[in-house]
């Protein structure tokens, strides 16, 4: 990468390779940038990676570069950098890991969800795995300070503590199947209580909104609630379809004379079979809505509908804001 030429290569580097205003083209996206494979590239490679993108994004390639070549560069820097900062992000908060990662924890707390300690344990541990992929794909342009980060965090971790340990103590009585899904209760609540506080300098001062062009026309605080409230949804719904059918799968299958056999090898099957379920489901929440997010003029604030059609009159009906991960 020391050696750079001019090269004309007919394409943007940082454009998508698949239509974004499409699910489809959107989890093709997503399934590229998320892919686990990319958590064990070593960081020279990925530092080459960055070197290879900024060289491209200013007209310098190395002479011989193939367009596949520059394709893998971004992909690597796309599962590794900050969007806005360009900084190289802790391999544990990166979307590329949520798979090896989620797979662990989710796995564990579905096999683990009969003690109070066993949920108290396992909560806390999801809890600060999201607190840490919070805080790696938090928007660069709204900072948040320690101490916010400290409240999110005690505040997501009590909602998740008190949901499970609440539920926990509320189905003894109950069909066993229902036990199982105490973990995905807690999950869905912590969830909504983290992501939001992790975010809440967007919610309290604006993110920013732009044409279609991306021209800068101010600062949102609907557009920021709007973009949080899908990027719950979109988490929620990665977690949802391995946290409620499995414990389905698991109730039938220990029925069966052999996996009775096998209880040892009944936590190790649910974190395969989590895995399985999240190499698919990440990309899927990820892509569940644009990650360039629309917002009609109507629904502004007053003030800054005002004064964006005090400038451009009827010309932009609609505002676009990056909702984030």
């Amino acid at each position: 990468y020391a050696k750079m030429a001019t090269v004309s290569l007919g394409f943007n580097i940082d454009s998508p390779r698949w239509d974004q205003s499409t699910f489809v083209g959107r989890l093709k996206h997503f399934l590229n940038i998320t892919d686990p494979r990319t958590v064990l590239v070593p960081e020279e490679e990925l530092d080459r990676a960055k070197a290879l993108v900024e060289s491209c994004r200013a007209g310098l390639v190395p002479p011989g570069s193939s367009q596949e070549q520059l394709l893998y560069a971004k992909k690597l820097y796309d599962s590794a950098f900050h969007p806005d900062s360009g900084e190289k992000m802790n391999f544990i908060g990166r979307m590329s890991f949520q798979v090896p990662g989620g797979m662990a924890i989710t796995g564990c707390m579905l096999q683990f969800y009969r003690t109070v300690p066993a949920v108290v344990f396992w909560q806390w541990v999801n809890q600060s795995f999201n607190a840490f992929v919070n805080y790696t794909n938090r928007n660069a342009a709204s900072p948040i300070s320690l101490r916010q980060i400290g409240v999110a965090y005690v505040t997501a971790t009590s909602a998740a503590l008190a949901t499970a340990v609440g539920l926990n103590l509320y189905t003894k009585q109950a069909p066993p199947l229902l036990a199982r899904w105490v973990p995905f209760a807690a999950v869905a609540a912590a969830n909504c209580v983290n992501i939001p506080m992790m975010r809440q300098q967007e919610i309290l001062n604006g993110i920013t909104v732009t044409d279609e062009n991306n021209n800068e026309l101010g600062r949102s605080r609907r557009a920021a609630v709007k973009g949080i409230a899908q990027v719950v949804l979109s988490r929620i719904t990665m977690a949802a379809p391995g946290m409620i059918i499995l414990p389905i799968i698991m109730e039938r299958l220990e029925k069966f004379t052999f996996m009775q056999r096998i209880r040892v090898l009944h936590g190790p099957l649910q974190v395969l079979l989590c895995g399985g379920f999240l190499l698919f489901m990440v990309p899927a929440a990820c892509a569940l809505f644009p990650q360039r997010c629309s917002l009609a003029l109507a629904d502004l604030e007053v003030e800054l509908r005002d004064s964006i059609m005090a400038k451009h009159g009827d010309k932009v009906p609609y505002v676009y804001f990056n909702k984030g991960l």
